[in-house]
């Protein structure tokens, strides 16, 4: 069992979606942030950045994942965003 999230930028639409049972966390140490997760986790950033890919994706699309939407308690925001501009 899935959840599907859709999304429209541009008019596109794009399924973000998470793997039953997925677990991320993401912290931030100072000098690094550390994303972990159990293997449905991983899987659901995975297909989160390959949704992000997908032709005709415009820029600035983007996702944010928090506490409560994605990730686990004590878990720094992320947000995934796809940019083409150098």
């Amino acid at each position: 069992m899935t959840t599907h999230v859709s999304t429209a930028a541009d008019g596109i639409n794009r399924d973000f979606t998470w793997e039953e049972g997925a677990r991320i966390e993401v912290r931030n140490l100072g000098g690094e942030i550390v994303i972990e997760a159990n293997a449905a986790g991983l899987k659901t950033l995975a297909s989160h950045l390959l949704t992000l890919a997908q032709d005709g994706t415009p820029d600035g699309t983007h996702l944010h994942l928090e506490v409560n939407n994605g990730l686990g308690a004590g878990s720094v925001g992320l947000v995934l965003e796809r940019c083409d501009d150098e």
